[in-house]
């Protein structure tokens, strides 16, 4: 299952692959002055092209989320 809002800012293709190779990144933000057309589109191409590699890096994800979920809980019983 995917994480909901796993935001990412991509500045580079490496950024983009491991986003989703070890964070099952959902969503993806490029920078509209720092990033050209070319390259954004290649950051695309790479993290669509992407799969999750699960196993060792699931522990840190439910980590994130645990906290995460704590955080919002916190926040909304406000």
């Amino acid at each position: 299952a995917r994480h909901p809002e796993w935001l990412l800012l991509f500045q580079r293709l490496l950024c983009a692959r491991l986003s989703r190779q070890h964070n099952n990144a959902n969503v993806m933000a490029l920078g509209g002055r720092t990033t050209g057309v070319e390259t954004a589109k290649a950051i695309l191409d790479v993290w669509l092209d992407t799969d999750f590699e699960g196993g060792r890096h699931i522990p840190r994800i439910e980590k994130i989320e645990s906290h995460a979920r704590q955080a919002w809980t916190k926040y909304l019983s406000k």
